[in-house]
C-alpha cells in the first residue's frame, strides 16, 4: 500500500462516500449545539443523536463527515504515553434508516482494499459473539477469509448506552506485523500488544433495549460508523503513533526548532513534546470553534490544555510565550479541510499569546506561594488544600507541585486534593445540567404538529393572519377569554422572535371579538413563532384571523441598538484591531450590550475613538442594507459570522456600506442616520479576554444627558457648590480632609494600644519557657495590631515571648501573631501559629516566624481560638 497523507486520507474517505449517494456535510463545531449533555463534541456520531432519534429530519438518509472531537478524561496522561491524544478527527458514514450491514461492510472492505489497496490478508474482522448474519456476509460477500473473523463478546462488540437504539457493531484490525507482538502463542485480535490495532468500527443499530434489557428489532435500522483518521494515517504511513503522522509531526518539528530540541533524543524532552503537539492542536481548535478561556466548563479545559502546554515549554528551556507562533504551523497543515481555522487565526494566536503570559505571571505567583508555604510549615506533607489552591487559583499542576516537594523531601496529600478536584466537577456539572433549559419546553410537545411560521416582520410592522394554536396553562385549548394568560401562534406574523441576542417583539393582535397584549415573541427549534400574552378583552378561538400589530415605537428602538451593535463591532475592529469578535450581545429598546474577544481594559482614549467612530458615520446618513444570498457569496463578500455559528447554505447579510458587512437575522433601521446619536455608558470585564460594553442610541441618549445634568445638580447641592463645574476640586477636598481625619484616628488607635500593651503582658502565661499573651481588642484594626506586635517583637527581643492578638474594626476581625528571636530559638513560627489559630475560625493566612496576619471568617469562634493558643504552641515548642 502507497504512503498517503493525513488530508488526502480524507479526502479520499468522503470522496469515497459521496461516491456511494452520501452527503458530505463540514464538522459541526466542537461546542456541542442543544445538547446540554456534552462538554464537548467526542465523536463522529455526537453532533446527529437526534437524527438517529428521530427527534431532527437528516439533510439525506446518508451522511458521511470528518468530524472535529476533544477527549478530556485522559489529559494528565497525554505525552506520558505516544497513544493518548485531546484532539483528533472522526471519519463517519452514517445511515438513517436507509442502508445496513451488506452496504456498510461491502464499501469499508472496498475502501480499504481498492481504493488504499490494503493488503487483505493484514485486515481482521471483530464481530459480536452471536451476530451469525455479520459473519456470512463478511465472509461470503465480501470474501473475508474465515481465519481473520474473530467473535467477540458484548463488552467489546455491542454498542449501547442504558435505554435506547442499540445493536452488534464490527471491527477492522490492521497486521502491523510481528515486530510489534507480544510473542505469546495466543497473540491476536483483543491482545493488549501492538500488533493488531483497530481501525474501524461498524456500528449495526438494529435494536430497542427497554432499558430492562429487553430487545426489539427496529423498523429501520441504522448505520454508525468511526474511523480515526490519525490512526488510519499512523497504518498507511507505517509509524508507531499519531505524533510521528505528517501533519501532527510538523507541528512538532516546529516545537523542536524554538525549543533547540531533537524528537527521539530524550525521552523526558519527548514527553513535553508531545504533550505541547497535542495542546496546540486542540486548542486552535477549540478556540476557532468559540470556545473562550474560563475557570469552569469547557473554557477550563482550554485554559488547562494551555497552561500544560505552556508549562512544557518551560522544562524545554523555552522561558518566553511561544505556543502563539505554533499556531502559524497547525493552521497551515489544517486549512485545506478548515479554512476558519485561516479566517481566524488573528483571534486564535491573540487568545493564546493573552492567556499564556498571564499564565507566567500566575505561575510565578504560585512557584513563590508554594516556596513560602514551605519556609512556613515543618511539615512533611503538603495539605490537599494548599495543592488545590496552587492549582485552581495559580494554575499550578499538581504534577509539578509534586515534582517540586519531593526534591525537598515532601509529598501532597493526593486524596484531599482529588476529592477537592472531584467537588468542583461536580458542581460544574450541576451547573451545566441546569443551563439552558428552554423557558418554552411546557410548551413545545403540544406544538409539535404546527407548521413553521411565515416571518413578515423584516418589511412591516403588522400581519393579518390566523390563529393556528392556543395554549393555557400547558395544554391546547380551542378558546380562551378575557383574563386569560396564553401562548399562541399564528401561521404568518410580524412579531420577531427572541434570536440572536435581540429581545421578541411585543404588541396588540385584534379582531372583532378581542384585543390580545403580545408581551413577548420567541420560537422553537422546528421554526414555530411563540406568543406569550394576555387576554385583555372579549376571547378568541382557535382559527379566528386577526391582525397582529407590533408596538412600533418599542421596535423602532431595538432596530436602532441592533444596528448600533453592528456598528460598534466595526469601529472595535478599527481601533483595536482584526482580533475582536463577537462573544454575545443583547439588544433591546433600552440599550445595546455587546461582548466582545479583548485582552485588556479599554483606555479613556480608546473609547472616545470608538464613540466618536461610529457617531461619525451615524452623521454620513449610510444606508443599511438587508438581503439574503449564498453563504459563499456572502462570504466572498467579507462578510463577519457569528463567532463558532454554524449557519445554512442561504444567509441574510446586513451591510452598512463599506463599514459593516455581517451574517445578521435581526431587523435593522434602513440608514445610520436614524440612530439620532450613540453614547457609550461602560466599559467591563466579563471573562478572560472577553470585554463588554453598554451603550444607548436616539432618544435613550437624551433621556441619559437628562439623568446626569439631574445627578450633577443634586451632588452640587449635597456639596454646598454653586456651580456643578467646582465639583471636582470640592470633592478632591472632601476626600483629602477625610484620608487626614483617618490617620489621625488609626494614630490615636494605635496609642490607645501601646498603653494598653503593658496590662496585657501582665496577664503573661508561660508554657515550656515561653511567655503567651493572647488578647481580644475590640475597636482595633491591622495597622494597631502590628504596631503592637512590633513593639512586643523589638522591645522584648531577649525574653521568650509570643503574642496572638485578635482585633474587630467596622466589622472586620483579623488575627496577628508575633515571636521574638528568643522565642523563635525554641521553635516558635509566628507564621505557623496564626495560620493554625485562624483555621479555627474558618479563617487562613500566614507570614514570616517573626510575625504574621490572617484572617477570620467566623467571629464568634475569636475566643476559641485564642483559648487554644497554648496547645497549639506547646505542639510547636
Amino acid at each position: 500500500m502507497q504512503w498517503t497523507g493525513l488530508n488526502d486520507l480524507r479526502e479520499k474517505y468522503l470522496s469515497f462516500f459521496e461516491s456511494k449517494g452520501h452527503l458530505r456535510l463540514p464538522s459541526f463545531p466542537l461546542i456541542p449545539k442543544d445538547d446540554n449533555s456534552l462538554l464537548l463534541i467526542n465523536s463522529g456520531m455526537a453532533p446527529m443523536k437526534k437524527y438517529f432519534t428521530g427527534e431532527v429530519t437528516p439533510p439525506r438518509k446518508r451522511v458521511t463527515t470528518c468530524q472535529k472531537c476533544i477527549r478530556t478524561p485522559d489529559i494528565e496522561r497525554v505525552g506520558i504515553t505516544a497513544r493518548h491524544g485531546t484532539f483528533f478527527e472522526m471519519l463517519g458514514n452514517f445511515s438513517f434508516g436507509d442502508y445496513f450491514k451488506k452496504e456498510a461492510t461491502a464499501w469499508a472492505w472496498e475502501f480499504f482494499t481498492k481504493v488504499l489497496e490494503m493488503p487483505a490478508d493484514r485486515l481482521y474482522i471483530s464481530i459480536y459473539q452471536d451476530d451469525d448474519e455479520a459473519f456470512d456476509i463478511w465472509t461470503k460477500q465480501n470474501g473475508v477469509d474465515p481465519s481473520h473473523m474473530v467473535r467477540l463478546g458484548r463488552e467489546d462488540n455491542f454498542w449501547e448506552h442504558g435505554s435506547g437504539p442499540c445493536g452488534p457493531c464490527s471491527e477492522i484490525y490492521f497486521d502491523r506485523g510481528e515486530k510489534y507482538g507480544c510473542g505469546k502463542p495466543t497473540c491476536g485480535v483483543g491482545c493488549d500488544c501492538d500488533r493488531y490495532v483497530e481501525v474501524w468500527n461498524l456500528v449495526f443499530t438494529q435494536f430497542e433495549n427497554d432499558g430492562n434489557n429487553n430487545y426489539t428489532p427496529l423498523d429501520h435500522p441504522n448505520i454508525d460508523t468511526g474511523m480515526g483518521l490519525e490512526r488510519l494515517a499512523c497504518v498507511m504511513q507505517g509509524v508507531d503513533n499519531l505524533f510521528l503522522v505528517d501533519t501532527v509531526q510538523n507541528i512538532m518539528k516546529h516545537i523542536s526548532r524554538i525549543a533547540n530540541v531533537q524528537y527521539g533524543a530524550d525521552e523526558k524532552s519527548d514527553v513535553s513534546l508531545r504533550v505541547i503537539t497535542d495542546h496546540i492542536r486542540s486548542t486552535t481548535f477549540m478556540i476557532s470553534d468559540g470556545v473562550m478561556p474560563s475557570n469552569e466548563g469547557r473554557g477550563y479545559v482550554l485554559r488547562r490544555l494551555l497552561r500544560r502546554a505552556a508549562r512544557h515549554g518551560r522544562l524545554l528551556g523555552i522561558n518566553h510565550p511561544f505556543l502563539a507562533d505554533v499556531v502559524d504551523t497547525v493552521i497551515h497543515e489544517n486549512e485545506c479541510a478548515y479554512p476558519e481555522l485561516r479566517e481566524k487565526s488573528a483571534m486564535i494566536k491573540k487568545v493564546i499569546a493573552f492567556e499564556e503570559e498571564n499564565f507566567y505571571k500566575t505561575i510565578d505567583k504560585g512557584f513563590a506561594l508554594l516556596n513560602d508555604i514551605i519556609d512556613r510549615t515543618d511539615a512533611k506533607v503538603l495539605s490537599g488544600e494548599d495543592a488545590f489552591l496552587l492549582s485552581d487559583t495559580f494554575g499550578f499542576p499538581i504534577d509539578l507541585t509534586k515534582e517540586i516537594l519531593s526534591e525537598k523531601g515532601m509529598s501532597v496529600d493526593e486524596d484531599r486534593f482529588r476529592a477537592l478536584v472531584l467537588q468542583q466537577r461536580e458542581t460544574a456539572r450541576a451547573s451545566r445540567k441546569n443551563a439552558g433549559a428552554d423557558a418554552w419546553a411546557g410548551d413545545s410537545d403540544v406544538l409539535d404538529d404546527i407548521a413553521k411560521t411565515e416571518f413578515v416582520g423584516y418589511t412591516g410592522m403588522k400581519a393579518t393572519a390566523k390563529v393556528t394554536a392556543i395554549v393555557k396553562d400547558g395544554a391546547r385549548v380551542e378558546a380562551v377569554e378575557t383574563g386569560d394568560d396564553i401562548v399562541f401562534t399564528l401561521d404568518r406574523t410580524s412579531f420577531y422572535a427572541e434570536s440572536g441576542g435581540q429581545v421578541g417583539d411585543t404588541g396588540v393582535i385584534t379582531n372583532d371579538s378581542c384585543t390580545i397584549r403580545v408581551l413577548d415573541t420567541t420560537k422553537n427549534a422546528a421554526g414555530v413563532f411563540i406568543h406569550k400574552a394576555v387576554v385583555e378583552e372579549g376571547f378568541l378561538r382557535e382559527g379566528d384571523t386577526v391582525e397582529a400589530v407590533v408596538d412600533v415605537e418599542r421596535r423602532r428602538a431595538i432596530m436602532r441598538n441592533h444596528t448600533a451593535a453592528h456598528l460598534l463591532q466595526a469601529a472595535l475592529r478599527s481601533v483595536l484591531g482584526d482580533h475582536v469578535e463577537q462573544a454575545g450581545q443583547l439588544v433591546n429598546e433600552n440599550a445595546v450590550r455587546f461582548d466582545f474577544t479583548h485582552f485588556s481594559a479599554l483606555t479613556d482614549e480608546e473609547l472616545l475613538a470608538v464613540e466618536n467612530l461610529v457617531n461619525k458615520k451615524i452623521l454620513e446618513d449610510i444606508k443599511v442594507e438587508c438581503r439574503e444570498m449564498p453563504i459563499e457569496e456572502a462570504k466572498k463578500l467579507g462578510a463577519m459570522a457569528l463567532f463558532g455559528e454554524k449557519y445554512g447554505d442561504v444567509v441574510r447579510v446586513v451591510t452598512v456600506g463599506e463599514f459593516s458587512k455581517e451574517f445578521c437575522g435581526g431587523t435593522h433601521i434602513d440608514s445610520t442616520a436614524k440612530l439620532g446619536l450613540f453614547k457609550l455608558v461602560s466599559e467591563s470585564s466579563v471573562a478572560a479576554g472577553v470585554r463588554r460594553i453598554e451603550a444607548v442610541t436616539g432618544l435613550n441618549v437624551i433621556k441619559m444627558i437628562y439623568a446626569t445634568n439631574t445627578l450633577l445638580k443634586d451632588t452640587a447641592v449635597a456639596m454646598k457648590v454653586n456651580n456643578p463645574s467646582d465639583l471636582p476640586a470640592k470633592a478632591a477636598q472632601v476626600n483629602a480632609d477625610l484620608k487626614e481625619k483617618d490617620r489621625e484616628i488609626e494614630s490615636m488607635r494605635s496609642k490607645i494600644a501601646s498603653m494598653n500593651l503593658g496590662s496585657i503582658l501582665d496577664n503573661a502565661v508561660e508554657v515550656k519557657g515561653v511567655k503567651i499573651v493572647t488578647a481580644m481588642l475590640s475597636g482595633t484594626g491591622s495597622d494597631a495590631l502590628r504596631t503592637m506586635c512590633d513593639k512586643i517583637r523589638d522591645e522584648k527581643s531577649d525574653t521568650a515571648i509570643v503574642a496572638v492578638l485578635a482585633g474587630v474594626l467596622d466589622g472586620k476581625a483579623t488575627l496577628a501573631a508575633t515571636a521574638t528571636k528568643a522565642a523563635q530559638a525554641k521553635g516558635v513560627k509566628a507564621g505557623v501559629l496564626v495560620k493554625a489559630v485562624a483555621q479555627l475560625t474558618g479563617g487562613n493566612g500566614g507570614g514570616k516566624p517573626d510575625f504574621a496576619m490572617a484572617g477570620v471568617k467566623d467571629q464568634t469562634k475569636i475566643d476559641e481560638a485564642l483559648a487554644a493558643v497554648e496547645k497549639i504552641l506547646s505542639e510547636q515548642i
